[in-house]
């Protein structure tokens, strides 16, 4: 039995029956030669995997009156057959049709009675590939978990993807309300005696990050403060729709190099510029530049693998929509990051993470319904415009005994009043961008998609034209 931390718990707390805390995985396939694809066939495949899998077979239990965190067990009523589904695309299984049947997987929640994650098989893609969609809840793990945990079940080589030998797995007895409410009574004891120590730890990071800001030659953006409304912020329905695309990676490092930024400030460049003429398209240009949060990992270097759990923070960065020139733009983005990155160094990248170790559950979970129920949303400016991240993913070409990675997106929930987010998740030498969206607040999720090559050939013709002709 293992306490969930304050992060992973929030992705619980703030889940609603529109708020969908699942993050998605799509890993297209090319099949191996007589590889059997069935739900059985993936049954018995999982079975010999589920020792590399370990956050895999935990559910959570609440504790009595939420006085505590909930608690992670190795559920013992593991079924695999609660977890693998069957899909078939519509004909001629292309890239559309995959996303539509993403989409409406992404528009269910996870039954809390079981561990929370799904895996769908969808058959029907073109050229006889298969798709395995993982519905993985965001208290589980990350990006960087579970990139780690596709490591473990994949290798850069054909001829060692045989996994090993399964190691013994012992489930959990069931604790008493007793047991689980002296347990919590303690642990909170615990934390109520760190709160001075933690006060003061959050006293000094905000005067440096007041002193930070205060001599920065940029301001960062202030969430709610200094955030226009758009027509993708506001309530958000249940439903949600799926949009992937595919980035040349050479493209996107030859920018940064010829520009002297990061792989991330690109992919912002590039949201930036598709929002700011879909928008365009609208008449909805807003005065304000967009401001986007960007989820950065908290893991330092030598930090043992990770393969759950979340040690993430967010820096709040403007898009620089009112800039015109897009190179302009993406120098400007890159000056924002640089300074949000100070300021979170300065303020504590773990102090986020200390303070969700006291939230009240009953009390937040509580809260999050009303203002849902309520469409508070509406009613005033948005905390931010668009979530952007991006995960290193595998620099090789993986395979498992049933086939090849063909393709990997990845793609993060939605929270309320914010209607897109963005991921992108590198896979050999493309960019692989995975775009979420409410389809009740964000008219054409494709035409953001788009967007997102034409501002890369505007960046490539500015920067390199003899390469972008």
């Amino acid at each position: 039995m293992e306490r969930l931390s304050g992060i992973d718990a929030g992705f619980l707390y703030m889940e609603t029956s529109t708020l969908h805390m699942h993050t998605i995985k799509v890993a297209v396939l090319d099949i191996a030669p007589g590889a059997d694809y069935s739900v059985a066939g993936i049954r018995r495949a999982m079975a010999e995997r589920m020792h590399l899998l370990p956050p895999f077979r935990r559910r959570v239990v609440e504790v009595p009156f939420g006085i505590h965190h909930p608690v992670w067990i190795e559920d013992p009523d593991f079924n695999l057959d609660h977890h693998l589904r069957r899909a078939v695309a519509a004909h001629p299984g292309g890239q559309g049709e995959l996303d539509a049947v993403v989409s409406q997987i992404a528009s269910v929640p996870l039954d809390r009675r079981h561990p929370l994650w799904e895996l769908w098989i969808v058959e029907g893609l073109a050229e006889g590939r298969v798709a395995a969609v993982a519905k993985i809840h965001h208290a589980l793990a990350d990006g960087v978990a579970v990139a780690e945990l596709l490591a473990n079940v994949m290798s850069p080589d054909p001829a060692a993807v045989t996994p090993p030998p399964p190691q013994a797995w012992s489930p959990d007895r069931l604790s008493s309300r007793a047991e689980l409410l002296r347990q919590a009574a303690r642990e909170r004891l615990r934390l109520v005696r760190s709160l001075p120590a933690l006060a003061w730890t959050t006293l000094r990071g905000v005067r440096a990050a007041s002193r930070q800001r205060r001599a920065a030659a940029l301001k960062p953006p202030l969430p709610m403060l200094n955030v226009p409304r758009t027509s993708f912020n506001g309530t958000l329905t249940f439903r949600r729709q799926f949009v992937s695309t595919s980035l040349p990676l050479d493209h996107i490092k030859l920018i940064r190099r010829a520009l002297g930024v990061t792989v991330n400030d690109v992919l912002l460049g590039l949201v930036a510029s598709s929002l700011r003429r879909y928008l365009a398209a609208r008449g909805e240009t807003p005065r304000r530049p967009l401001v986007a949060e960007v989820p950065v990992s908290t893991d330092r270097a030598g930090d043992p693998r990770r393969l759950a759990g979340n040690r993430v923070a967010n820096i709040f960065t403007s898009l620089c929509t009112d800039i015109d020139d897009p190179v302009e733009r993406l120098r400007r983005i890159h000056e924002h990051m640089q300074t949000g990155k100070e300021l979170n160094q300065a303020l504590g990248p773990d102090l986020f993470r200390q303070w969700t170790e006291h939230t009240p559950p009953r009390i937040f979970a509580w809260l999050v319904r009303q203002y849902v129920r309520l469409h508070i949303a509406d009613l005033h400016p948005p905390p931010i415009n668009v979530i952007v991240s991006s995960v290193p993913g595998p620099r090789q070409s993986l395979y498992w005994a049933e086939g090849h990675l063909h393709q990997l997106y990845s793609v993060g929930p939605l929270v309320e009043s914010v209607a897109l987010n963005v991921t992108a998740w590198s896979y050999v030498d493309r960019l692989n961008v995975g775009l979420l969206c409410c389809p009740d607040r964000l008219a054409d999720l494709h035409q953001v998609a788009d967007g997102l090559h034409r501002a890369l050939g505007e960046l490539l013709e500015a920067v390199a034209p003899a390469r972008s002709a």
